[in-house]
């Protein structure tokens, strides 16, 4: 058996190790000094048209649910800080390497869907576990496996062989790797990130993920990210291994045990995972047939080891038993699917509809509009003077201010109507099916009701107002793109708030000109 640094050179000599794009390679080395400002990250990135498409595709998705539309790189590089975006740019060049010539046994395919399913896994776990930015365990948790690539590519038929003997054991594939090379794959990993000037808070984690407890060093936050990364690795294992029960153990008794997750926070994750992996994989462009939920996995996973012994009489009862069990385990699914969808279109503080949830309905409504020929209204609603109110009462005050203004305005529009958390102290009203007047009437009633409303939170008493923007979506003229209306709204609002706030006016379409309302 060769010591590890006969095997590191081994590698290295034959070529094996991968090639980071020009940009990651310089974005990495300039992120480690000081003096470097948001303009020479953005400036480094842009070089790339190719690469700025994609970032800015992905930090415009759910991925990161901005309520606005960024722009730029700059803008990006400002919102998300150095790590995210480092992280972004990090995903698209190890997940667009170019693939190796040799094809053995080794699935390239497989590989990159796993380490994304790695990578979603590490920060889904670290919402649920701290409030440590994510950013770094989502990089190396789609890093972690890297030292299987370049064994693959620097040993070829013996890797492919190893992995065969290993049959989707991970304990057992890290036996054989140092009985054959005198090295594991977390430690080529570790070694190669280190090759390319990687900080150790990326390089680091790469080696002690599969064995968390060996890390030596007494930084907490770098002990959370090996820590969220060996789970990641567990929960990617239980989705891709072939072997979910053999994983699923391990996983909810470490998860417990360096966490202190309760059963219902780590069943969450478990139903979680599969639906994140494969919006991830939309936003980085990987194409992906879909796998089954965990749960799912592991009833199926379950049937098989109980199928293995049985006459065929029991076969057929078992089957029966087992049919009903899954079908009323995919009801609970369908259940529990139903209710993080639901939660997931709401907003967390005032428990409306989001933005991202608006832009989707105000898009349907658009096209039943013009298909039905039905008008539709668009009302911005801000709440007056909020920063200073913030600032003067608190924001436990102010959070309570936006959450009764919520509770006012549903209970005085329409069944059908849309209520959402624009943004901020914003909020967005959809009305199908109403024209200006009527859409002119609803503002003013829901302007009066808050203007009369007493405000009482911990024994004081607030008077709040609001300002109002009307647009109506033009049906007898060209129609107009959804932008557009809702910078008609906008344009209303704003002119409510220049004329003294508290007040609603309404965008003309015909004039260009602002009415003003009651």
């Amino acid at each position: 058996m060769q010591s590890k640094e006969k095997a590191l050179q081994y590698v290295i000599d034959a070529g094996a190790l991968p090639t980071l794009s020009t940009v990651a390679s310089k974005l990495i080395n300039i992120t480690g000094k000081e003096e470097t400002t948001i303009y020479d990250i953005s400036k480094l990135i842009a070089q790339d048209v190719s690469l700025s498409t994609k970032i800015l595709k992905v930090v415009n998705s759910a991925f990161y649910n901005f309520p606005n539309e960024v722009g730029t790189i700059q803008q990006a590089v400002a919102i998300l800080g150095t790590n995210a975006v480092r992280s972004l740019v990090l995903s698209f060049s190890f997940l667009n390497m170019e693939r190796p010539r040799y094809r053995g046994g080794f699935s390239y395919e497989d590989f990159w869907e796993e380490s994304l399913a790695a990578a979603v896994a590490s920060k889904l776990i670290m919402s649920k576990v701290s409030d440590q930015d994510p950013e770094e365990a989502f990089t190396v948790s789609l890093l972690q496996n890297l030292g299987k690539l370049i064994l693959a590519c620097a040993y070829q038929d013996t890797y492919d062989r190893l992995l065969s003997e290993a049959d989707g054991i991970e304990s057992r594939l890290l036996e054989l790797e140092e009985e054959n090379f005198g090295v594991t794959h977390a430690y080529i990993g570790g070694e190669a990130a280190k090759h390319w000037n990687f900080p150790e808070a990326l390089s680091i984690p790469i080696i002690y993920h599969h064995h968390p407890e060996q890390y030596p060093g007494t930084n907490r936050n770098l002990k959370t990210v090996v820590q969220v990364v060996h789970l990641a690795a567990l929960l990617a294992n239980i989705m891709y291994s072939g072997k979910p029960i053999s994983y699923h153990t391990p996983f909810r008794e470490r998860a417990q045990k360096m966490f202190r997750l309760d059963a219902k926070t780590i069943d969450d994750i478990l139903a979680q995972a599969n639906v994140e992996v494969a919006k991830a994989a939309e936003y980085f462009g990987i194409k992906i047939a879909g796998t089954a939920s965990i749960p799912e996995l592991l009833q199926q996973a379950n049937i098989e080891l109980s199928l293995l012994n049985m006459s065929y009489e029991q076969m057929n009862r078992e089957l029966v038993q087992a049919k009903m069990q899954l079908e009323k385990l995919a009801a609970e699914l369908a259940e529990k699917n139903s209710y993080l969808e639901e939660i997931a279109n709401l907003d967390g503080l005032t428990e409306v509809y989001n933005h991202r949830y608006f832009q989707e309905f105000l898009d349907r409504e658009i096209s039943r509009s013009l298909r039905l020929e039905n008008e539709l209204s668009l009302i911005l609603a801000d709440v007056d003077n909020f920063k200073k109110f913030n600032d003067f009462y608190g924001h436990q005050a102010g959070d309570y201010v936006l959450k009764e203004v919520a509770a006012l305005c549903r209970d005085i529009i329409r069944e059908y109507d849309l209520l959402a958390r624009y943004g901020g102290e914003e909020f967005v009203f959809v009305l199908p099916e109403t024209g200006l007047a009527d859409a002119l009437t609803v503002a003013e009633k829901i302007r009066s009701a808050i203007e009369q409303h007493s405000f009482e939170y911990d024994g004081d008493e607030y008077r709040v107002s609001c300002s109002f923007g009307v647009a109506v979506f033009p049906l007898q003229d060209k129609p107009i793109k959804k932008s557009e209306l809702i910078e008609r709204a906008d344009r209303a609002l704003y002119a409510a708030k220049k004329k003294g706030r508290n007040r609603t006016e309404v965008f003309v379409e015909k004039s260009g000109w602002f009415g003003k309302g009651k």
